[in-house]
């Protein structure tokens, strides 16, 4: 079956691009590190320890959606996408887009945050992340997995999931792009 686009998702430091470029060689689709979208400004801002707000967002937002768009045969892109309108907005320009949350323990995601050599994003910003985050909703194309799993297992998790969220969209009747829609 072709590969539909793909966000991995969730909280700063969960692994999205880590998961996200196994996630890629493992479908032989591009990957891209959707914080090298984020604008200038956005990157400032995280650096100094504020947090994004949605009007922060949204030019970042279209940059991660016009991505998708353009890679409707298949692409993995890591994306926080911490709300559902969030996620909308993706849809809106890849209908046929598929997410994968990657679910972690907050102690775990701050310890990694703190470690991480070289990034803008400060691990003092990890829990307005959490209290933003709304994991995916039973209607949305997708899989949430344990991020405290190693990289493999979250990749071989997720591809069953995929599998098993396209014949459900098939048998539900949706008319596929790349694969059936959300």
């Amino acid at each position: 079956m072709p590969t539909p686009p793909i966000v991995v998702m969730g909280v700063s430091g969960c692994g999205k691009s880590t998961v996200g470029a196994a996630l890629a060689a493992a479908l032989h689709v591009d990957f891209e590190d959707g914080d090298d979208l984020h604008p200038p400004s956005n990157v400032a801002k995280m650096a100094a320890g504020q947090p994004l707000d949605d009007a922060d967002r949204a030019p970042w937002l279209d940059a991660v959606g016009t991505w998708l768009g353009e890679h409707r045969s298949g692409g993995v892109i890591a994306c926080s996408a911490l709300k559902r309108t969030y996620r909308d907005v993706l849809r809106a320009h890849a209908t046929d887009a598929a997410f994968l949350y990657l679910d972690c323990d907050a102690d775990l995601i701050e310890q990694r945050v703190s470690h991480r050599p070289g990034h803008f994003m400060p691990a003092s910003l990890v829990a307005s992340q959490l209290a933003t985050l709304e994991p995916l909703q039973a209607d949305e194309a997708g899989a949430a997995i344990s991020g405290n799993l190693p990289v493999d297992a979250i990749v071989g998790c997720f591809l069953t999931a995929l599998d098993d969220v396209v014949l459900k969209k098939r048998a539900a009747g949706a008319e596929p792009n790349a694969r059936p829609s959300p």
